[in-house]
């Protein structure tokens, strides 16, 4: 290689290190120093930082060059003792975070390295080598992370190389689940992933006119023949009814099996949505009966069914909600079927949008949206049909659902706020309907609470100056139950029914933690209770199980910030529910730096995420929706679930110091 002409250097001694070759390694003469500072400004973060700051930079930098291959910095040398910047020449890294990198990293003139070790005080993952001849000035790790408390402009570079890991995190997941995604949602999806439906059908020999009251009073366009043993014998279309029965005109008794088209065209369960719509363009059927390996008909899929699975949107799934409608007199329970598939679609959607990089809070919000519009959707349908006023009584949301932060799994956490005025046979009724709703909540996917916090429990079914004194009895009492109890309901929000009703709890949750100081304390002890998942030495600490390392990330993680924000919210007078907000709101009350507030919401939202990574897995634990196994995770997400972790512990730390024991 063709030597690159070495800039003005000052005299040194070479140096050597672990993890390194023979750099040789110089202190800028002070005739450089200005020159030097001049270079630096050309390149950000510089550029934006005060003169003072980029000249005691260059003063604590030492020059130094390495040959083509030699090593600059390696994990084995600990926690990286410098912050590299190349004057000229280039750099690649290899393994660990390189490894997830479109192409690797690659560092040219003007380019920082490791800024995230160094900014963490942790070990590189990645081997840093030379690719060229490579100028640098380097400084030591302290001398960069002291400056970063003096200048925003460094701070904010250095955070920067973070929300790039992050970045590269989501690629990973991108990738992983990409492939994954474009099945569900394309006609390469198997017919078992869509929400099984039974047909309308009658058995052989059934009369025809009563086969023709079953199309029209469900409205349907075939009735499938279907035989004792559940096998498709035949089906009546509306193609059937014109040329079989309007033009010919047979007995109203003549059985079913005289004017059915047979034999009847089935599918196997096991099979792809595009080998259906194969199937029903070639033999020009709209509806396709779905059999099990026994010919046992289990299911039936439309042209609709289909459709949907292309168009698939936020747009699309909440127009699905809206369009469910049950005729006057019918069992509003009828519209089981569609209700279970919008759920489904929910579900469907959210596991698209994450592998597309939406963000956990977006995503979250988005999931709250849809299920309060399917929740809001049974309980007026519900009502209705039980011939209440829906004026009466509010339906709420508690817990995660009532701070907006629902997952993919998630029970249900509800209740019904009645009028004062409401009479016990009124009462009642509302509790029979509350009972059906969280059935059909189960239905669509929204697993029964085990606590049964749900509004067919009668605990949960009360008038507002019930609720009211319930809240008063928690915060003045402060029992064990009690505290537990006000970590689920005090944070609530209204879901359908009048929103004045609920009112009144919001205010008196706001009201009373400000004016007792013991109940805050409590909190305070209560939000301390769960640890994250550190170990003494600050490295993740797991449950280890085989050759899997557990962790928690909602006991150990998300519940943390969860329960402290609650606190501080509580404590300064924040009305709002949402995490989030109540971490920026309640720092802007106290006039704690938004930085510190900020910081705290990327650690929650990052938890958030990997939450919803874990519960998207084709192999999710069910059971154990919130538990991820830390060696299934990539470099990067084990760095930046550490981080996460002791972001929640310097959050505990501030509890201990507000609330001293």
């Amino acid at each position: 290689m063709t030597a690159v002409p070495t800039p003005p250097i000052a005299p040194g001694a070479a140096a050597e290190g672990p993890g390194r070759s023979t750099a040789r390694t110089f202190s800028p003469a002070a005739q450089l120093l200005t020159q030097l500072a001049a270079e630096l400004r050309a390149h950000p973060p510089f550029a934006q930082m005060a003169p003072a700051d980029v000249a005691e930079f260059v003063a604590a930098a030492r020059q130094t060059y390495y040959a083509p291959g030699e090593v600059v910095a390696s994990p084995a040398d600990g926690p990286a003792p410098r912050l590299v910047f190349i004057r000229r020449g280039a750099a690649s890294a290899r393994g660990g975070v390189a490894d997830l990198a479109d192409g690797g990293l690659h560092y040219d003139a003007g380019d920082l390295f490791p800024a995230a070790a160094v900014t963490a005080a942790r070990a590189v993952t990645a081997t840093y080598e030379a690719t060229e001849d490579l100028f640098c000035l380097e400084v030591a790790a302290e001398t960069a992370r002291a400056l970063a408390g003096r200048s925003a402009a460094w701070a904010d570079y250095l955070a920067h190389r973070a929300q790039h890991l992050l970045e590269l995190s989501r690629a990973a997941l991108q990738a992983e689940q990409g492939a994954q995604a474009l099945a569900e949602h394309s006609l390469e999806s198997p017919l078992s992933n869509l929400p099984r439906r039974a047909p309308v059908a009658c058995a052989p020999g059934t009369p025809l006119i009563e086969v023709l009251r079953l199309m029209h009073g469900a409205r349907v366009g075939s009735v499938l023949v279907i035989d004792a043993a559940g096998t498709a014998r035949g089906i009546l279309t509306r193609h059937d009814v014109l040329e079989r029965v309007a033009l010919a005109r047979p007995p109203e008794d003549t059985p079913i099996d005289a004017v059915m088209s047979s034999p009847v065209c089935t599918l196997p369960i096991h099979g792809t949505a595009q080998q259906a719509a194969l199937t029903m363009s070639r033999h020009g059927v709209r509806h396709l009966p779905l059999t099990d390996d026994s010919a046992r008909v289990v299911s039936v899929v439309s042209e609709r069914d289909l459709f949907a699975l292309q168009r698939l949107s936020l747009k699309h799934v909440s127009g699905m909600i809206r369009a469910i409608s049950v005729e006057p007199g019918h069992d509003w329970r009828e519209a089981r079927d569609a209700l279970v598939a919008c759920g489904e679609a929910i579900r469907r959607l959210a596991r698209h949008l994450l592998t597309q990089g939406l963000s956990a809070r977006s995503l979250t919000e988005m999931l709250s949206h849809l299920n309060d519009l399917l929740t809001e959707r049974i309980v007026r349908l519900a009502a209705r049909a039980h011939g209440l006023d829906a004026t009466h009584a509010a339906w709420v949301a508690f817990g995660s659902e009532g701070r907006s932060e629902q997952t993919i799994a998630t029970d249900q956490d509800n209740g019904l706020v009645l009028a004062d005025d409401v009479d016990e046979a009124e009462h009642g009724r509302w509790l029979g309907m509350a009972r059906e709703v969280n059935d059909m909540l189960d239905a669509c996917g929204y697993p029964l609470c085990k606590g049964h916090i749900m509004a067919g429990n009668p605990a949960c079914c009360l008038r507002q100056r019930d609720w009211l004194a319930r809240f008063d009895r928690w915060m003045e009492q402060g029992a064990p139950e009690d505290l537990l109890n006000a970590s689920i309901y005090f944070d609530v929000r209204t879901l359908a029914g009048p929103a004045a009703l609920v009112a009144p709890l919001r205010e008196r949750i706001t009201e009373r933690a400000r004016e007792l100081p013991r109940f805050r304390k409590q909190l305070a002890d209560n939000a301390l209770r769960m640890k994250p998942a550190l170990n003494w030495r600050g490295a993740l600490d797991t449950t280890d199980q085989g050759e899997a390392a557990w962790i928690d990330l909602k006991m150990s993680g998300t519940a943390i910030f969860v329960d402290a924000a609650r606190l501080f919210a509580l404590a300064t007078g924040v009305g709002t529910t949402g995490t989030r907000e109540r971490l920026l709101q309640s720092a802007a009350a106290q006039g704690l730096p938004a930085e510190e507030a900020e910081s705290q919401v990327a650690a929650f939202d990052l938890l958030q995420l990997l939450r919803l990574r874990q519960q998207v897995r084709a192999d999710a634990d069910a059971a154990q929706p919130n538990r991820v196994d830390v060696n299934r995770l990539t470099e990067i997400d084990r760095r930046l679930l550490k981080e996460a972790m002791r972001a929640a512990r310097a959050l505990q730390q501030r509890i201990e110091l507000d609330y001293p024991g």
